[in-house]
């Protein structure tokens, strides 16, 4: 009896096993689908709070920026409506209306082999302070030094102006000019002493030229460098390719003019400059210029046919014509490395007038002149460059009318060889040394050297071109 009760449990107990097991699973699958919908409802609400949050952050934005918009347009009309600025207030204020100074120093040490005493070029006559200024001087002396303070006056207008000091110990005004800003359709007015738009290296201080001197063409012609006292013009294309026109009227007193009393301009000029890129590492530039000038007893000290020191004077019209090129090449675009600059000038000259012969015989006079210059400016690693220049006169043809028989016309070219190597440790500092050969006076040979020091303090704008 015993063993059949014993056996029926078995059965009974193995017949309900499989039925707890799956009791089991199902509430551990009920509890899991539990907590899902729980987490599903929770991020839900989340959701639905951060986008909620956003279309608020939205909306402050759009409120402020039209409150922006706003100011900024009552801003505009306020400053159509007066170019006046408006009284500082305040530290900060202040020093919105502080000018930029610039502080180019400048010094030169020159060898010569041959006596600057006397120096002039042959076949072309330049006026006794001109000749002071381009005559080579020899040991240590003090190369221009420029002092330049510029700045915006207000929307509308900025201004500058910049002092030399020469070696002489004298200063001169180069440029003190105010310039519009804000005219449409290209155009720009500059109004002052300024150096003329005229040629490529004109307009350049001294102090970003490549070499330590000007080329005898602009020694010559220009006396260095023409700076006029006037008004200028220009109109900057609205063009991919880069195209500017531009037109000077001043009072015409520096060389080659002298300056007359009378109203209306003693000087004009005219010039068109094009220039554009060819692919990612080619760069150039070419002008066109015509500078016209009406100089009146403009004196010269000469040396007759009897070998007597006689003083001439000029006056008449004198035009002078300028073909500049420049092309430059940075691979990539990217002058860090290594670049190179070829850059030359051609300028020919005609005057046509009366001149007076030792202060007593007038006549007639006419000149056709001209020369040139080539130079190279390669910067073979980062801090050096080098470079060469050539350069050549015409005496070209001069006509003295019935003076001809007194006055010497000499069939000469000057010309002027020079190599130069410079070291910049940064865009504000330079060392230079130059050699040249002159032989800008008829039978004599000048080996030249020069060693030269340029450092730029304050704020100083970036070059053209």
């Amino acid at each position: 009896m015993f063993r059949k009760k014993t056996i029926v449990s078995g059965v009974l107990l193995a017949l309900g096993l499989p039925c707890a097991a799956q009791a089991a699973p199902d509430a551990d699958l009920a509890q899991i689908r539990e907590e899902i919908r729980q987490m599903r409802q929770t991020y839900e609400a989340r959701i639905a709070s951060l986008e909620a949050r956003l279309k608020q952050a939205e909306a402050e934005v759009k409120q402020v920026g039209s409150k922006a918009d706003s100011a900024a347009d009552q801003a505009r009309e306020s400053a159509s409506a007066s170019a006046q600025p408006a009284p500082a207030r305040g530290g900060d204020n202040i020093n919105a209306f502080n000018p930029g100074i610039s502080l180019i120093l400048s010094g030169l040490y020159s060898n010569h082999s041959k006596d600057p005493a006397g120096y002039q070029i042959t076949g072309f006559h330049l006026p006794g302070a001109v000749l002071g200024d381009v005559r080579p001087q020899r040991g240590f002396s003090l190369a221009e030094s420029e002092l330049g303070i510029y700045a915006n006056v207000d929307p509308s207008f900025y201004g500058g102006i910049n002092f030399a000091i020469h070696p002489d110990n004298t200063v001169s005004t180069e440029e003190a000019f105010i310039q519009t800003t804000t005219l449409p359709h290209g155009l720009t007015l500059k109004a002052g002493r300024f150096y003329s738009g005229i040629g490529y290296l004109n307009e350049q201080h001294a102090h970003i030229w490549d070499f330590a001197d000007a080329p005898l063409a602009y020694q010559s012609f220009l006396g260095g460098q023409f700076n006029n006292d006037g008004v200028q013009v220009r109109w900057l294309a609205p063009t991919d390719t880069f195209l500017e026109l531009g037109a000077e009227a001043g009072h015409g007193a520096n060389y080659p003019g002298t300056g007359r009393d009378k109203n209306g301009a003693g000087a004009s000029a005219l010039y068109a400059h094009l220039g554009g890129d060819v692919g990612a590492s080619h760069s150039w530039r070419a002008g066109l210029s015509l500078l016209s000038t009406s100089p009146q007893d403009r004196q010269w000290d000469d040396v007759d046919v009897a070998n007597t020191v006689v003083t001439n004077s000029f006056t008449g019209n004198s035009k002078l014509w300028i073909a500049d090129m420049v092309w430059k090449w940075a691979p990539n675009g990217n002058p860090y490395y290594t670049n190179f600059k070829l850059q030359g000038e051609y300028l020919r000259r005609t005057e046509d007038g009366s001149l007076i012969y030792a202060a007593t015989t007038p006549g007639a006079y006419s000149a056709t002149q001209s020369g040139w210059y080539v130079q190279g400016i390669y910067q073979f690693a980062p801090y050096w460059r080098a470079g060469a220049r050539t350069e050549r006169l015409n005496s070209g043809s001069v006509d003295y009318g019935v003076n001809n028989a007194s006055l010497m016309r000499p069939d000469y070219a000057p010309t002027r060889n020079a190599l130069m190597v410079d070291y910049n440790p940064s865009e504000f500092s330079r060392i230079r040394l130059q050699l040249a050969q002159d032989k800008s006076r008829q039978g004599m040979s000048d080996n030249q050297l020069f060693l030269q020091y340029q450092m730029s303090l304050g704020a100083h704008g970036g070059h053209k071109f």
